[in-house]
């Protein structure tokens, strides 16, 4: 089955002066300011349900830490629905799984350029039978501290955190959290049971991103375009 995910996704690069993009980038000086008490270099974006943008968010916060200036690291661990790979049109051969399995590839990561300089991406790489495991084996701690020396900032791309443990796995072992509300669509009790799931974690949440939001065109983004995030 063809998937219709593109680079058309990246509103960031398709449309830089939207209103969308102007949002992308105050997420990116949100981060700025929750990073000034404690440091953020690695963190998880999911959401509490599937179809709700996590993917889509990560890739464009990404997008824009990167024209920033930073060395970014976009990881896709979602290892059930990947989708990174999708979005940058890369091939998926080896990546996330393939440092999982191979401890000689800690060294030497097999990254693929994204489309802005500064910008890595490492796909998710062949599917495992058993995701859950992995996320939970010693290995992953062992690769989250490998990745953050490779960049300035890691967002690893996880799997909804009510559907399977895995997100909730990996946050317990980054040094924050977004969570992915989409509008008018995710359910109140889903951003409550996943708030749960965190805590339980002891994860840290720093915020909450909601996308699909309509825009008041009397009020828009001063400099935008006025489109629609």
């Amino acid at each position: 089955m063809t998937d219709t995910r593109s680079t058309s996704d990246l509103v960031t690069l398709s449309q830089p002066h939207s209103a969308a993009a102007e949002a992308y980038r105050t997420v990116r000086t949100s981060l700025d300011f929750s990073s000034l008490d404690r440091s953020l270099r690695t963190l998880v974006v999911t959401s509490a349900a599937p179809n709700e943008g996590k993917s889509t968010t990560l890739a464009n916060l990404g997008v824009t830490l990167a024209q920033a200036g930073r060395r970014t690291l976009l990881v896709d661990a979602d290892l059930r629905r990947p989708s990174l790979h999708h979005i940058f049109r890369l091939p998926n051969s080896a990546g996330l799984t393939t440092m999982l399995l191979d401890e000689s590839t800690l060294a030497a990561p097999p990254f693929q350029v994204g489309p802005v300089e500064g910008l890595l991406v490492l796909t998710s790489g062949p599917l495992p039978p058993n995701p859950a495991e992995l996320m939970a084996s010693r290995r992953i701690e062992a690769l989250v501290a490998a990745l953050r020396d490779q960049a300035d900032i890691v967002l690893f791309d996880a799997p909804p955190l009510i559907a399977v443990s895995d997100a909730a796995t990996l946050a317990a072992r980054v040094d924050g959290v977004i969570l992915v509300v989409q509008a008018e669509k995710t359910k109140r009790e889903h951003v409550q049971r996943a708030k749960t799931l965190l805590d339980r974690a002891k994860a840290h949440l720093i915020g909450a991103v909601l996308t699909d939001v309509r825009l008041d065109r009397s009020v828009g983004y001063y400099g935008s375009d006025g489109t629609n995030p």
